[in-house]
């Protein structure tokens, strides 16, 4: 029996193709969800063990809720043969630590990526290299992720199964085209500070083309919607679902984002991404990411790029078939 564990919507996202094709097979296996994002959709059949607040910094409820007795009482009560967590979340890190300690294998999907710099992400580039010491499983989006947990010498087998954000979204790849939108995603926790200063350059950019529609789905936490006047020319809507979002990157001109993710699907899509930090963990998509490492210059990134947004390169990510490997591999696993 394979236990499933998400707690955020990026990680719902990226567990539920794999889910779909373990259902449509046969294989046996369970979903339980933390509620770390608290918005979450759960998928069907999911158990609920919420994380519970329990002082003043949300990162330790987390993980104090998660290596809790509530939790440990599920695997006592499923006894799974292994564990699948998915990227680098506080849920995620938690889980595979509490697995580890009952004894039970942990499969790492979305394994192997690397900034090699603690602070960009934080925390995830923590969390993601302490469950690559715990995993016995690796399955890795690229080559490139493959590799550094072949340098780091990790102990577990490693595959390379493409990235599950891009299974069942061919049909936005064929209804893609070069609009007028520019989709605009910034929440990270490595943003807070300057978040003021990005919307601001945002909300300029907005001012000068008035012939681009500039949309952004507003991030709930605090420190980001405490800045919403500063985007008076922006088109401001409340967090979009997955459909919607697809939707809108397909038919944008470009995107501009601090999400992981996003970088993954606009690869794919063919659409020039500039991305808000300093590092990205995803350095395979040379032909669509831009780099823009502060607020400063984003401006002349913008427009450096805007020129000649069309682009047709391959996306180092996938091809829309990443569950169907990693089942292949589930099902050699527990014959």
């Amino acid at each position: 029996m394979l236990l499933i564990i998400y707690g955020t919507r990026p990680e719902y996202i990226k567990v539920k193709p794999v889910a779909d094709e373990l259902r449509k097979r046969g294989i046996p296996f369970r979903l339980l969800c933390t509620g770390q994002h608290t918005d979450n959709v759960m998928l069907p059949d999911t158990l609920n063990v919420p994380v519970m607040d329990t002082g003043l910094n949300r990162l330790d409820s987390i993980t104090r809720s998660v290596c809790s007795d509530s939790f440990h009482k599920v695997f006592e009560e499923i006894k799974p043969d292994a564990v699948m967590v998915q990227g680098d979340t506080a849920s995620a890190m938690a889980a595979a630590l509490t697995a580890f300690h009952h004894g039970i294998k942990v499969i790492h999907l979305e394994a192997g990526l690397r900034t090699y710099d603690p602070a960009n992400p934080y925390p995830e580039e923590v969390y993601r290299r302490i469950i690559s010491v715990i995993a016995s499983v690796h399955l890795c989006p690229t080559e490139h992720a493959a590799d550094c947990l072949k340098k780091e010498r990790v102990t577990g087998q490693i595959f390379v199964t493409g990235n599950t954000v891009l299974d069942g979204i061919t049909e936005y790849k064929k209804h893609a085209r070069y609009g007028t939108t520019v989709v605009v995603t910034l929440h990270r926790r490595e943003n807070h500070k300057n978040m003021s200063r990005w919307f601001r350059v945002v909300n300029r950019l907005a001012r000068e083309n008035p012939h681009l529609n500039f949309i952004l789905p507003l991030h709930p936490n605090p420190e980001v919607s405490k800045h919403r006047k500063l985007l008076s020319a922006v088109t401001v809507t409340r967090p979009m679902t997955r459909h919607e979002l697809l939707t809108c990157i397909a038919e944008s001109v470009i995107v501009i984002t601090d999400s992981g993710g996003i970088q993954e699907e606009c690869s794919f899509l063919n659409k020039k991404c500039l991305v808000c930090r300093k590092v990205t963990e995803r350095p395979e998509a040379t032909g669509t990411t831009i780099m823009v490492e502060a607020p400063d210059v984003l401006r002349q990134n913008f427009y450096n790029e805007i020129r000649n947004p069309e682009v047709n390169a391959e996306c180092p990510f996938g091809d829309g078939h990443a569950s169907e490997r990693i089942a292949d591999i589930l099902q050699e696993l527990f014959k």
